[in-house]
């Protein structure tokens, strides 16, 4: 009889893993498979142009020198702190808190061809741009027939 309860919990335990697997691909997951779940912050954008890779992390509300922004052995490394904001009074009760508060750490991994030396951020309105050009040895280029 031991044997069969051993099973049972194999099985359970298959299934349990299989409802997990099926959540982490439902929609309100990971809008791609290079994305992370939605409730991850800053929400980012990465998009690439011929001259550079382009990333843009929305993250409202913050001081830009709450960002930290590094580059090492091809990550590009978003982090920073969203302080707590408390509305005015000591007697206030919250019902319900969406946005985000607390450390953030989000790493993007960068290709083979960005230049680490040539990398500009700008943060503006909420919105952090932050530009990796290529090298310029992987660009295309034209090459003339003598």
């Amino acid at each position: 009889m031991n044997g069969l309860n051993l099973y049972g919990d194999i099985f359970a335990g298959l299934s349990r893993l299989q409802q997990e697997v099926e959540r982490a691909f439902q929609p309100g997951g990971a809008s791609s498979i290079r994305a992370l779940p939605r409730s991850s912050f800053p929400v980012i954008n990465v998009g690439s142009t011929p001259d550079a890779i382009e990333v843009l992390a929305l993250a409202p509300g913050l001081d830009p020198a709450a960002l930290q922004l590094t580059v090492d052995k091809g990550l590009l490394v978003v982090a920073g702190e969203r302080k707590e904001e408390r509305p005015a009074g000591d007697k206030v009760t919250v019902y319900a808190r969406e946005r985000f508060q607390g450390s953030f750490r989000r790493v993007i991994p960068l290709p083979e061809d960005a230049d680490p030396a040539r990398i500009s951020a700008h943060y503006r309105d909420g919105l952090l741009r932050v530009s990796v050009a290529r090298r310029e040895s992987s660009k295309p280029r034209q090459i003339q027939i003598h």
